[in-house]
């Protein structure tokens, strides 16, 4: 559908980082909106997020009802608190890390990933569930490997890109690979990608990834806040479909259609990318 770039512009939130969804979609990642009045939401195929201008403005749920449709699933970050009729899905406690202090620096066997390594990365990211990775996220920024043996050990990219801010995602080593540093030279490496344009990167945990969370505060990495992500689904009854239909559900922010959302899933269960 066509956005409506100047309802998805006007916006009081003080802060990028406080609706970073927003923020981006509103933003440098415009060409991967879909938009409803007040409501947004990234391509389903690129990231699984939506956005309200304002979680207390009744009419911007409204108007997320009417982009998702009835009965459908749909993911928000923050902490909103849904109008009567919505069903809490999943909520997963996170928080959010200010990477201004990290010292970032290019790694020399890091690769530039992209489309033509999508299978690849789907693949690694089926093996250590590192967070919402679908077939277009390569598109939202630089996403970066180290290969061994011709095959795909360890990555990390950019994926919400708030003006003057990118997101650090989809962090995550093959666990036989895990204990040489990997993680952090790649987040290094990405996190100087970011700085090289102006940007200051940033991340999302689960606050039960406790493992991961330590790494990126070893790194520089600072708390910002807490947010919660939540699956909520609209109100009403979805209709039938085929699976992966026109209309069916966006694939769940997991790494890909199939692999279930765990309480620590957002930037890694700790199966594979930390240390």
């Amino acid at each position: 559908m066509a956005p409506d770039w100047d309802t998805l512009t006007a916006t009081d939130v003080a802060h990028p980082l406080d609706n970073p969804v927003w923020a981006a979609l509103a933003g440098t990642h415009r060409d991967y909106a879909e938009v409803v009045g007040r409501a947004a939401r990234y391509l389903p195929d690129a990231n699984p997020f939506a956005a309200l201008a304002d979680p207390a403005d009744p009419r911007a749920w409204a108007d997320l009802a009417a982009l998702v449709g009835p009965g459908r699933e749909v993911w928000l970050t923050g902490l909103p608190t849904p109008p009567e009729g919505w069903e809490t899905v999943r909520s997963i406690p996170g928080v959010q890390l200010d990477g201004s202090a990290v010292r970032a620096e290019a790694d020399p066997e890091a690769v530039r990933l992209g489309p033509a390594d999508v299978a690849e990365m789907l693949e690694l990211v089926r093996l250590t569930e590192p967070g919402p990775f679908a077939p277009r996220t390569v598109e939202l920024g630089t996403y970066l490997g180290i290969r061994r043996g011709g095959r795909l050990v360890a990555m990390a990219g950019e994926r919400m890109r708030p003006p003057g801010w990118s997101e650090i995602s989809a962090v995550c080593t093959r666990p036989d690979h895990r204990g040489e540093g990997l993680a952090g030279r790649l987040v290094r490496a990405v996190a100087a990608a970011v700085r090289e344009r102006g940007d200051v990167p940033f991340l999302h945990a689960a606050a039960a990834n406790t493992g991961a969370i330590r790494l990126y505060r070893s790194m520089g990495f600072v708390l910002r806040r807490e947010p919660v992500f939540i699956g909520l689904r609209t109100p009403g009854v979805a209709p039938e479909t085929s699976p992966g239909g026109a209309g069916a559900d966006p694939a769940p922010p997991s790494g890909d259609a199939g692999i279930p959302v765990r309480e620590n899933g957002f930037q890694g269960t700790g199966k594979g990318h930390t240390r």
